[in-house]
């Protein structure tokens, strides 16, 4: 072989290893789904107490695959996280539905976004006394939790049953003097949300937060009938500060939630009534 030949077929080899080392990187860079931080990364994370501490238990280990360090911030009053958040005391929180937070925004002025979407809990229609909603007679007492959030949200389900029909510029904050239509006559007793499923036994119908029902040892078995989660607006969420939006670890923590390990760990925690909202 002839010394041009030679360096012709030393260039070409070079010029091979030289593509397939930056097709190499360019397939690495395309696997990563976040940068890389330089350590682990810590996030705190305000949750509220109870059977979501085991469903973050595993999110923090999925966490650990994102390079985050997960320190779960654990509240027991709704109206903490969001001040918290907002004074920096806790990098993002998670355990509202956007009603409530568009709420407190109106109320406080806080500059929090949505940044993925967790679970959504579908209020159930419980009752000890009929089997369906059709059964319901004239005059029935149905038990609705008292909280403006919550009582709206028990209305729209009344609604969505084709029982009452409420006005329709009543939005989600809704209450008994929005009715303009109950042919049944029900009678809507509020009640404290903690006392709804306990009072079951005394009412034809009781609309019971998921988390109260459980308080309530009433199971999904017991119920007659569920809120649809067709574009439910009470889908939870992961919130953090508006700034805070776009960052890497803000793609990371929404991912670590967002996997069929925390799905398994939602069905098994809330004895599946917690259903995946970024489905």
């Amino acid at each position: 072989m002839s010394q041009a030949l030679s360096k012709k077929s030393a260039s070409r080899r070079d010029a091979l290893k030289t593509l397939l080392l930056a097709t190499a990187v360019a397939t690495v860079g395309i696997s990563a789904p976040f940068h890389a931080f330089a350590e682990n990364k810590t996030v705190k994370v305000g949750i509220m107490g109870g059977e979501d501490e085991n469903v973050w238990a595993v999110v923090a280990e999925q966490a650990k695959k994102n390079g985050l360090d997960l320190e779960l911030v654990i509240f027991n009053d709704y109206n903490q996280p969001n001040e918290a958040l907002e004074r920096k005391e806790i990098d993002a929180n998670s355990f509202q539905h956007k009603p409530y937070l568009d709420a407190q925004v109106d109320q406080h002025g806080y500059k929090i976004s949505v940044a993925g979407y967790t679970a959504v809990w579908p209020i159930g229609v419980y009752s000890r006394k009929i089997k369906d909603l059709g059964e319901l007679k004239e005059g029935a007492v149905v038990g609705v939790p008292n909280d403006p959030s919550n009582e709206g949200r028990a209305l729209r389900v009344l609604e969505e049953k084709e029982l009452i029909k409420l006005r329709p510029d009543a939005g989600v904050l809704a209450t008994p003097i929005d009715i303009i239509e109950n042919p049944k006559k029900l009678d809507i007793k509020e009640l404290d949300a903690g006392v709804v499923g306990r009072s079951i036994d005394d009412l034809d119908i009781a609309i019971v937060n998921n988390d109260w029902a459980l308080k309530a040892d009433l199971t999904p078995t017991d119920a007659i009938a569920w809120e649809s989660n067709v574009d439910n607006p009470y889908n939870n969420f992961i919130a953090v500060r508006t700034d805070d939006l776009d960052s890497d670890w803000v793609k990371a923590l929404v991912a670590s939630y967002q996997n069929d390990a925390v799905k398994a760990e939602l069905d098994r925690a809330y004895k599946g009534t917690g259903i995946p909202a970024w489905e």
